[in-house]
């Protein structure tokens, strides 16, 4: 458009130039033919002069007029007597006057005298007829080449939009088959040729577009992977898994059938906890490699990680018979495993029978009994549900009873083994202590999964009862190995801080060895106190009272942190271990903890830190003057 304009702009000047040379002509030719009639009408009135022979100005008059009709008109003698005087007005148009006089040509007077006679005449010709027809020639030649500029104009700009909205079809078209059609050639040859740089951009366009669509292509199909694809093992995770399962099992028209399990890493909370995290990455990692064997002898298995500590196993076509042999390979690799880990256990195996159409919420339901059922038994052991619908109820009571049975025998004959792990103090002022922690076993000395055991024993109502086992027990072992100089620490369960009973039995239980309830501190969750902080309050008064100190453990996950951290005002606090990991590359971790020490060391409280796996951590903890720290790079867990 901005083409267009100018070409305008040219046209208007082009016919401005022409107008005033067309102009400048036609004055140039009325200035001659204005001389002509002055000279014409000078003869005239010379010719009447000397044809006339009185002095009579009347008669000379009236024949100067008949032959010329002048503006202006007097006849006198040559002594200044005027015999006749006439003068009319101008009805020429002002326009060409003005065009006239601004050429320079001035309407004279002229005078001639007839000496004989002794008269004189004083005339202005009339050029009216000669300037209104110059009037009429200028307005044409104002209005001509105007009226045709802008009628070109007009035209031109019709013929460009016609070709601008052609051109634009097809760019739009090309476009399109760009868009539908990527990385196919555009076939450019519709444009005119005046567009060939067009064409070319277009192409240039096509090409970049198909280049970039493949590079997006290939970055949502990797954001794809990697939203299906579990960061530490490379394994497809639960999203995959529910995926597959919904699109080929749940929906398929497909009679298909096998065994799905469930392989839970139950010491994955114990490693990370006592270990580090670092540590419990290596055990995933390693008890996946171990399921990768037992999968791959298995047309069509298929491993995934459906949580931290959760693998979800699929083997179409297998009977229960087949699993069981599975299953019992599992163990194998398991056991073997075990004894080069150095661990309690390793995982449990819960093993259902599935086929075509069953609802996946109920499969893995099932699957999840089982695996309570394999716990129960011995080590690393596995459950197989081979009833395939209908008992989902009836296994889950099964699983339950299951557990109460070994909770009771654990509860009945004291079944349990403590071990301590060494809190670090970071200086010689600062005071820590030692947390004991506690494994639980099998009639067949075996030992239980300690997470499944304490969840169990919440669910199961039994969880009070556990702890008074620990406390009792801990105790007389401090006395019986005369430990009594040295601090433990021991873990409740939210459950017995808010329950009346356990309060008074554990005030009393205290009281009868005050020399070694001054060395306790009993740990409780962050998490278990904020449940109801008038009963926290009342049992951390309560152990205040019978000389025993509190560590609030877990701190920092919840958000009422700094209101209760005033208002209960316990002996210590032991960060979680989400603020300890990799803490030497964390600014936001290092001022969070900076502000978190100052705050309680101005009332007070001693800090700590758990989850300390590395050399690198422990410095920088040292350096933002941490109380203590507590992990496998610290100290492992070591029988009491």
């Amino acid at each position: 458009m901005n083409k267009l304009l100018q070409l305008v702009i040219v046209q208007l000047i082009t016919a401005v130039l022409i107008t005033a040379l067309l102009l400048f002509n036609q004055l140039s030719s009325a200035k001659q033919e204005l001389a002509v009639q002055e000279t014409q009408g000078r003869l005239v009135i010379q010719q009447l002069l000397q044809e006339h022979f009185e002095t009579d100005g009347k008669v000379l008059s009236r024949q100067i007029r008949q032959s010329l009709n002048p503006l202006q008109l007097q006849i006198s003698l040559t002594d200044g007597t005027e015999l006749y005087n006439h003068r009319s007005s101008s009805s020429a148009a002002g326009m060409a006057s003005a065009f006239l006089q601004w050429q320079g040509y001035q309407h004279p007077v002229r005078t001639l005298q007839n000496n004989e006679l002794g008269l004189q005449v004083r005339y202005q010709l009339n050029h009216d007829a000669l300037i209104d027809q110059l009037q009429s020639r200028l307005w044409l030649v104002l209005f001509t080449p105007l009226l045709i500029c802008l009628l070109a104009t007009a035209a031109l700009y019709w013929w460009l939009s016609y070709q601008l909205r052609t051109v634009s079809r097809s760019v739009s078209s090309l476009l399109d088959h760009c868009a539908s059609n990527p990385g196919h050639p555009l076939d450019t040859t519709q444009l005119p040729q005046a567009f060939e740089d067009t064409a070319d951009s277009l192409q240039n366009f096509a090409q970049v577009n198909h280049k970039k669509l493949s590079e997006m292509t290939a970055n949502a199909r990797q954001v794809t992977e990697d939203a299906y694809k579990d960061q530490v093992t490379g394994l497809p995770n639960r999203n995959r898994f529910v995926q597959y399962y919904e699109e080929q099992l749940s929906q398929s028209d497909q009679v298909d059938f096998g065994i799905f399990a469930i392989t839970r890493c139950t010491e994955l909370q114990g490693l990370n906890q006592t270990r580090g995290y670092l540590e419990g990455d290596k055990y995933i990692k390693e008890v996946c490699e171990v399921l990768k064997k037992a999968v791959a002898t298995y047309p069509g298995g298929q491993l995934y990680r459906l949580n931290s500590s959760d693998f979800g196993l699929l083997l179409p076509r297998v009977t229960p018979k087949e699993a069981e042999n599975f299953a019992v390979q599992l163990q194998s690799r398991l056991n073997e495993y075990q004894k080069i880990a150095e661990l309690d256990s390793v995982a449990y195996t819960g093993l259902v029978s599935y086929e075509s159409g069953r609802a996946l919420g109920e499969l893995l339901a099932i699957a999840d009994t089982s695996i309570s059922l394999a716990q129960t038994k011995q080590t690393n052991a596995w459950h197989l549900q081979k009833e395939s619908a209908g008992l989902e109820t009836a296994s889950y009571g099964y699983g339950n009873q299951n557990w109460r049975n070994v909770i009771d025998d654990v509860l009945a004959n004291n079944r349990i083994a403590l071990l301590y792990q060494t809190i670090q103090p970071s200086s010689r002022s600062a005071k820590a202590y030692s947390e004991i922690l506690v494994r639980f076993k099998t009639q067949e000395n075996q030992v239980l999964p300690t997470a499944s055991f304490l969840a169990m024993a919440e669910k199961l109502d039994r969880i009070i009862a556990v702890d008074r086992l620990i406390i009792e027990t801990a105790l007389n072992t401090i006395k019986s190995k005369n430990l009594q100089d040295q601090y433990f620490g021991l873990n409740l369960s939210s459950r017995c801080v808010h329950d009346d009973q356990f309060i008074i039995w554990l005030e009393r239980r205290l009281l009868k060895d005050a020399t070694i309830a001054a060395k306790l501190i009993f740990e409780v969750t962050e998490f278990g106190l904020q449940q109801n902080l008038k009963t926290s309050k009342r049992f951390i008064d309560m152990v205040h009272r019978a000389g025993a100190r509190i560590t609030v453990e877990k701190f920092g996950v919840g958000i009422t942190s700094f209101k209760f951290f005033r208002e209960l005002k316990p002996d210590y606090i032991k960060m979680d271990g989400s603020y300890t990991r990799h803490i030497d590359d964390d600014k936001n971790n290092q001022y969070f903890l900076r502000l978190m020490i100052d705050l309680a060391h101005r009332i007070g409280v001693g800090v700590f830190a758990e989850s300390v796996e590395t050399q690198e951590e422990k410095h920088m903890l040292d350096s933002l003057f941490i109380d203590g720290c507590q992990g496998y790079y610290v100290g492992k867990p070591t029988p009491l």
